[in-house]
This record gives C-alpha cells, sequence and structure tokens, in this order.
C-alpha cells in the first residue's frame, strides 16, 4: 500500500535520512530505534508532511506526490506526536473532524458518519465524555480523542507518531489491541506506527529497526536477524527474552 524509495532528508545542514526503501505491506508495521534514529521524520515523510532531498514515497503504486490533497487525505490518516489538544471544542466534535476528508467541508454528515465516529469512540474508550470539551481531558484522555479522530478517517492507511503518549498500561495494552484488529476487521489496512515502548512494538506484526537514519533490519518480530539488529542498535542494552509467549524488551542491568 505505502512505500519509501531511496528516501533522503535533511533537517538544515543535518542528513537524517540516508536512502531510505522499505515497504509497509498490510498488517501491524512498528517502527523503533534510539533516539535521532529517524523514525518521526521517516513517518512524516510517509505523509507527505516532512520535504524530501531524494528518493519518493508512493502510495497504491503511484508517487504520493501525485496525488490530491483531498484524495490523499482519504487515503493516509494522521496521528501527530505533538497534535493540537487545544480548543473548546466537544470530544464528539473533534471525533467528527475526521470525516471531513470523505464529506468535504460543507456536506452534512449522515447517520453513517455518525455510527463510524461513535464506533471510533467506542473503540479508544472515550464515547462516556463524549460531550466535554477537549481542553477539560488530562492528557491521556486527549490523546484517545485524537487517536478516535484518526480512526473516524476510515483511511486505509493510518500512520501512528508515538500513540501511547500519555497512555496508562491498560489503555496501552487496549490500543495495541486496538492496533492488531484494525487491520484485520477495519478498513484500515495498513497500520504504520512510531513506538519507543519496544514491549508493546514488540507485539507488532513487523518491526523496521532504524538507526542513524538507515533501516537495520525489516522482519517480523520473532525473527532473530530482527531481535539481534534491536539490540545491537540499542548498544546491547537490552535482551529479548519470551514471557508466556509474549516476545519483551528487557533492559541488561548486570
Amino acid at each position: 500500500m505505502i512505500a519509501a524509495h531511496a528516501l533522503q532528508v535533511r533537517l538544515g545542514d543535518r542528513p537524517v535520512l540516508h536512502g531510505i526503501t522499505v515497504e509497509f505491506p498490510p498488517g501491524w508495521t512498528a517502527i523503533v530505534g534510539p533516539n535521532g534514529a529517524g523514525k518521526s521524520t521517516l513517518l512524516r515523510a510517509l505523509a507527505g508532511l516532512q520535504p524530501l532531498h531524494g528518493g519518493e514515497v508512493t502510495l497504491a503504486g503511484r508517487p504520493l506526490s501525485q496525488w490530491s490533497a483531498r484524495d490523499r487525505a482519504r487515503q493516509l490518516a494522521w496521528l501527530a506526536q505533538q497534535a493540537d489538544s487545544s480548543g473548546e471544542l466537544a470530544v464528539r466534535d473533534v471525533v467528527h473532524l475526521g470525516r471531513l476528508p470523505q464529506l468535504g467541508l460543507f456536506a452534512t454528515p449522515g447517520p453513517l458518519d455518525e455510527a463510524i465516529v461513535q464506533q471510533a469512540m467506542h473503540d479508544t474508550e472515550c464515547q462516556s465524555w463524549q460531550h466535554r470539551r477537549l481542553s477539560e481531558l488530562s492528557g491521556g484522555e486527549r490523546q484517545r480523542v485524537l487517536l478516535a479522530r484518526a480512526l473516524a478517517v476510515q483511511a486505509p492507511v493510518l500512520l501512528l507518531d508515538e500513540p501511547t503518549t500519555h497512555l496508562d498500561p491498560p489503555h496501552q495494552v487496549a490500543l495495541v489491541r486496538l492496533m492488531r484488529q484494525t487491520t484485520r476487521l477495519g478498513h484500515t489496512q495498513v497500520v504504520v506506527s512510531v513506538l519507543h515502548d519496544l514491549g508493546l512494538a514488540l507485539a507488532a506484526d513487523r518491526l523496521v529497526v532504524l538507526a542513524a537514519g538507515r533501516v537495520r533490519a525489516v522482519g517480523r518480530c520473532d525473527a532473530p536477524d530482527v531481535q539481534a539488529a534491536l539490540v545491537a542498535v540499542f548498544g546491547g542494552a537490552i535482551r529479548i527474552v519470551q514471557v508466556e509467549g509474549q516476545w519483551a524488551a528487557l533492559p541488561r542491568l548486570v
């Protein structure tokens, strides 16, 4: 569905991405790596929000630059790491903004749109306070609303930059389950997320391991070469173990 081809990005005079080529097939892919690896820059490039100094992003086999702004918004839903969460809109109205790419500015939402919004709020567990203002919510509550807005787009591709920010452990787990389920049961076919929490990332279908703006490994979380690359990019500070059938990243303290 979406792929990067020889991407090069510079921020000022500093090269950040060095000729990255990687495809994101159906399913959930987590992008992981140490600070400064270029994870968020890569995600922004996939969303068409980051100017490129070389290479291209393709969506459904077409260069992203050839898609109109509205068609791109219908195909790609985006949640930024530092999304705007201020304002006096009610939660329900914020989530309804996710329907704008499908409806346009002047169309009136119908029963189907309302059902989609209600389902998105149900999936992110913010339905019970849908009439509260966004400014009245905690950081974790706001994050769930912004995620619901992204889900309401019902785009084939969902790009999430640190979606677990501000979420407590129960809602982190709920989000992981949602990301695994949405590509199997919903309209979204591809989920790509940047995650710092390696324990959550290891629940993804695939990992893309980045370091210093280059891809070090791509593959399933249980692949030995992927796990070895993950340990290496963090300087051996972690070890990958299996606990009750699940992969976990533990700090190597001794």
